[in-house]
């Protein structure tokens, strides 16, 4: 009798661990799958400068989940799918993006979501501003072709940054889509992972797609330095999105700024409402365009601005420490070449700077592959003489010759590979073997550089990032040449569409009524 009951007990717990694993097996299978992909950079196509594959730095499978610390393993997020991460690609801000590239990401990314088929959802990361060689709609091309992969029910939630581009395409394949609320992007990632909670929240309620798109194209191309959202109009504008994304019926709100240096038909600022409330949604959307519209003429440079010889004339009158000069001609951070030597060769050329114990000055910085090479060989402390820059751009000023004193070499930087400081007088340079943005304090330190105790520095960039202008005594944006001109005028566009403001000042009024956009499936 006793190893009846034992067997019934035992029996008993084994039927229990059975239908409890099941269980668990059940929950997991209920899990949401969802792909990762994504190709991100900002082109200018007025730039000579082109890109290829190196520089997007692939990241391929598991390697995304490091990029973004909301994949961590213990995040909610990571727990609440199935998660089937393929190719992320993110590149500098450069040139137009070869078609070889391009194509050779997208087979990758292709093929690597047919392995994992079928999905619930995919998160489509990517920048909104990229330019490839024979297109006019790079992102709009490459979420046609995920969507001929997945298909048209599968739940797509795009991730921008504002000064990408909404084509009506990308608006139609996308179910979700938003972008920052800030620039400079300190919400970057704040951004993103809203993205990502909002695919997995219409996953997890089963409402999937949003019963309505709003999509207002706005005739307005400015560039981010007159748009920031650190000074008005742009910190008014953006503070009334979250007004209209946060009201009941109404997944998210955007209003994307637009690029301003590529030459195509989708090159102007966007409005996009999301949600199920028709009424709030379209009405959300004409709010925010109208009031985008409405300031127009409000939008100024974030900072003074002046020529260079301006720049440097009020630099070295001042006693703020250091007096930052925005080189933005060719600011790599927008998709500058990054190796226009006009303003370098200007300074080097001025008889303030020609004594060691003339103004300190740091420059950062100048390609210069050659150059570099040589200092390997040389060393620090060695004397140098060799050119650097205008190798990709040339148009404004030749390749430039620096003659001075090695004082430091730092080898193994992602972007730069190898920089190297050459003193030209009282001018510390920093030559690069490829091009770098430098936007952080530890950018010049670790390079025996200390910025705050200098009186000058000059940087290829536009409006200053947050660490840089945490770090400024005072600051101008010089206007000087180069691929991301800030005289939209004398760039010459063919292929956006006209009228548009500023190139456009006197433009009637335009149509700013909701257009809804039908859903990938209809």
């Amino acid at each position: 009798m006793k190893k009846i009951v034992l067997l019934f007990v035992l029996s008993l717990f084994s039927f229990m661990g059975c239908k409890n694993q099941s269980e668990k097996t059940t929950v997991q299978k209920e899990l949401p799958k969802i792909a990762i992909a994504g190709i991100g950079i900002e082109s200018s196509t007025f730039s000579p400068a082109q890109t290829g594959e190196a520089a997007f730095h692939a990241k391929i499978g598991d390697s995304i989940f490091g990029r973004y610390h909301f994949f961590d393993a213990e995040t909610d997020i990571r727990k609440r799918a199935e998660w089937v991460p393929t190719l992320l690609g993110k590149s500098l801000p450069g040139g137009i993006v070869t078609r070889e590239a391009y194509e050779s990401m997208v087979e990758k990314t292709v093929r690597m979501l047919k392995e994992g088929m079928p999905y619930d959802g995919v998160w489509f990361d990517i920048h909104g501003a990229m330019s490839v060689v024979g297109m006019e709609d790079a992102e709009g091309d490459l979420i046609t072709r995920i969507r001929e992969v997945v298909g048209p029910e599968v739940l797509i939630s795009t991730s921008m940054d504002l000064h990408g581009n909404v084509s009506e395409t990308l608006a139609k394949q996308s179910d979700l889509i938003t972008c920052y609320r800030m620039a400079p992007h300190e919400d970057a990632l704040e951004s993103k992972e809203r993205s990502v909670r909002l695919l997995l929240e219409r996953l997890e309620n089963g409402k999937g797609k949003p019963a309505y798109k709003a999509w207002i194209p706005v005739p307005i191309l400015l560039p981010g330095e007159k748009t920031s959202t650190r000074i008005e109009p742009g910190k008014s504008l953006y503070a009334k999105v979250p007004e209209v994304a946060d009201q009941e019926g109404v997944i998210d709100a955007a209003i994307w700024i637009g690029y301003a240096w590529a030459d195509e038909p989708r090159n102007h600022a966007v409005v996009m409402v999301t949600g199920d409330d028709k009424e709030r949604v379209t009405q959300g959307a004409e709010k925010l365009a109208n009031a985008f519209w409405e300031v127009r003429n409000e939008f100024e440079f974030v900072a003074p601005v002046g020529t260079l010889e301006e720049s440097l004339a009020l630099a070295l009158k001042s006693e703020k420490k250091p007096f930052m000069i925005s080189d933005m001609g060719d600011n790599p951070t927008a998709g500058g070449a990054g190796d226009v030597t006009w303003t370098l060769q200007q300074i080097l050329n001025r008889p303030e700077f020609k004594s060691e114990n003339g103004p300190s000055l740091i420059y950062a910085s100048i390609p210069g592959p050659q150059l570099v090479e040589k200092a390997l060989e040389v060393g620090v402390g060695g004397k140098i003489s060799a050119t650097a820059g205008a190798e990709v751009d040339d148009r404004f000023a030749p390749p430039l010759e620096i003659t001075g004193t090695i004082e430091s070499i730092k080898e193994g930087d992602r972007d730069a590979e190898v920089e190297v400081v050459v003193k030209v007088g009282s001018v510390h340079v920093i030559v690069t073997k490829k091009r770098k943005p430098y936007h952080h304090k530890s950018d010049f330190t670790n390079l025996g550089l200390n910025p705050m105790e200098t009186d000058i520095i000059v940087v290829k960039i536009g409006y200053l990032v947050p660490e840089l202008y945490d770090m400024r005594g005072d600051w101008i944006m010089a206007l000087t040449p180069g691929g991301v001109d800030q005289d939209l005028e004398r760039l010459g566009y063919k292929n956006i569409k006209r009228p548009m403001f500023p190139l456009d000042a006197d433009m009637e009024t335009p149509d700013l009524s909701a257009r809804l956009i039908p859903a990938s499936n209809e």
